[in-house]
């Protein structure tokens, strides 16, 4: 391309306000986010002429790949995409700057089987009840909603704690092995993986809504450009995507 050509080109797209100087954005999601992320996120390259090195990990936890514990450690980010109380904790400890948050989502615990066995209802608390009490197995995350269902799904339904905590990888993945006959977790992190059925979500009146959000850590390397990414993510014109994935858009 010739100098005057090369000009026009770049004057052009600064009249868009896209971004002429490319920037690779280092960003850190949790797995409720992360399918709608990845189609936002390269819709979002294309436009911008950034590109975006995605980490992923849970919002909380002990296991090291844990956005908290990555920080932590010393870790750099541009963008952390997690749940929404979990960014709070990282606001209070002076990591994440507090104006940058953004609200993402809201998501919904569901409930799957493995691919070829019979779809239950859990339309009714009592149906819920009768799948977890009868299941020889049950899996949840190791993130909020698998917190959730230990702590307080079991005693909401009247009935004995059971199942395992899975670390890191998706229930469903699981599930879909054999390992486990039933699967909870974020609808978000059940459909993308093959090898199960979704059933549904969980009763609304039983139910723990977690809201996604994301912000821009202090030690940012590039804020500015973050800032217009997260400005993309909780757009309208996104919402479709993130509706798609299992997510709910957050009501204003």
């Amino acid at each position: 391309m010739n100098p005057l050509l090369k000009t026009l080109v770049a004057l052009a797209i600064g009249s868009l306000g896209m971004v002429a100087h490319a920037e690779e954005l280092k960003v850190m999601t949790s797995g409720g986010f992360t399918a709608a992320y990845k189609v936002l996120g390269a819709q979002y390259a294309t436009q911008s002429g950034d590109t975006l090195d995605t980490i992923l990990g849970p919002s909380m936890g002990k296991a090291p790949e844990a956005i908290p514990n990555r920080l932590a450690r010393g870790e750099h980010a541009d963008v952390v995409i997690m749940v929404g109380y979990a960014l709070d904790e990282l606001i209070k400890q002076g990591k994440v700057d507090k104006a940058s948050r953004v609200e993402l989502a809201d998501s919904r615990i569901g409930l799957v089987v493995k691919e070829g066995a019979a779809k239950p209802s859990i339309a009714t608390d009592a149906e819920l009840k009768a799948v977890l009490t009868n299941a020889k197995s049950v899996a949840y995350s190791d993130s909020a909603s698998g917190v959730y269902v230990e702590k307080e799904l079991f005693k909401k339904l009247g009935m004995p704690s059971k199942g395992t905590m899975i670390e890191r990888i998706p229930v469903a993945s699981q599930v879909a092995k054999g390992d486990y006959e039933v699967g909870l977790q974020q609808v978000s992190e059940l459909l993308p993986i093959p090898g199960v059925t979704y059933v549904g979500k969980i009763p609304e009146d039983v139910q723990s809504v977690t809201r996604f959000a994301a912000g821009i850590p202090v030690n940012a390397e590039h804020p500015e450009q973050a800032k217009k990414l997260l400005q993309f993510l909780a757009s309208p014109q996104a919402q479709p995507v993130v509706q798609s994935t299992g997510l709910d858009s957050v009501s204003h």
